[in-house]
């Protein structure tokens, strides 16, 4: 078993979206470390990228403050594999093609192993495109993470049928940022994802408050969340770790409601 299945093993996983850099790699480093001592199952680290095509507002936001900072993508690689010493939960990069080609796809998967990432989530790759980096990821033993959209239709089972780590199911059309009401029919989505494989999936966009995480997680096998996280990194800078920490519990602990229910 995967390290990132193990992350959806016998519960809901909660999925803690951060972007590496904001403030500053020593904010991101405690964010996380407080994440997942609050009951994070996998981490997301967001690479910042000039022009992130997938992320709203507030994540774009982190992703300016953190390049404006000096953020680069070795200094990211070097600050996982120090992190990596007290973090053993699963973690995964979620950038952009273009920050995986500029730096070389074989030296960035490598790294990726090296760096011990378990995952790579590349928001924009379609998925008849996926075979520029499948190779290399296998090579390097890195899961990259397909991603299903509202949009997606009669290729939801084609994505399914060849998944690995999780399915990440985009909750709504657009982009990243929290939203009061999720209206896009997960429920149908789901159902064929689970007939065409038994790898986990996971809601993400929009998701930001404990009722909502319970409710996505009565659909799904897991919860992401992003730009909530982000909004607590934006509004405490680097103070924001201890609010992260109680924000990351209190989503798992209504997640947790229904894990026992199911």
């Amino acid at each position: 078993m995967s390290n990132i299945r193990k992350a959806f093993e016998n519960r809901k996983a909660f999925i803690a979206f951060i972007t590496c850099g904001d403030p500053d790699l020593e904010t991101t480093a405690a964010a996380v470390r407080a994440a997942a001592a609050n009951g994070a199952d996998l981490i997301e680290l967001g690479i910042p990228f000039s022009d992130p095509t997938a992320e709203g507002p507030v994540i774009q936001g982190a992703n300016l403050r953190a390049l404006k900072g000096g953020i680069t993508t070795d200094k990211i690689f070097a600050f996982v594999r120090e992190i990596r010493r007290e973090v053993k939960i699963p973690m995964v990069f979620m950038t952009y093609t273009n920050v995986v080609f500029s730096y070389g796809a074989k030296r960035f998967i490598s790294a990726c192993r090296d760096a011990e990432i378990d995952g790579l989530i590349l928001p924009e790759l379609p998925f008849e495109e996926k075979e520029e980096f499948l190779p290399l990821c296998h090579k390097y033993g890195v899961e990259l993470v397909s991603l299903v959209a509202p949009t997606s239709a009669n290729r939801i089972a084609m994505i399914a049928k060849e998944a690995e780590g999780f399915v990440y199911v985009v909750s709504s059309l657009g982009v990243t940022g929290m939203r009061d009401e999720i209206k896009t029919d997960l429920v149908s989505i789901v159902k064929v994802i689970r007939e065409n494989t038994d790898v986990p999936c996971a809601i993400g966009f929009g998701i930001s408050t404990p009722k909502q995480a319970k409710k996505m997680a009565g659909i799904s096998d897991g919860v992401i969340v992003g730009s909530a996280i982000i909004k607590l990194l934006e509004q405490y800078g680097r103070n924001a770790p201890e609010y992260i920490g109680k924000y990351v519990k209190s989503m798992k602990d209504a997640m947790n409601v229904m894990s026992a229910l199911q």
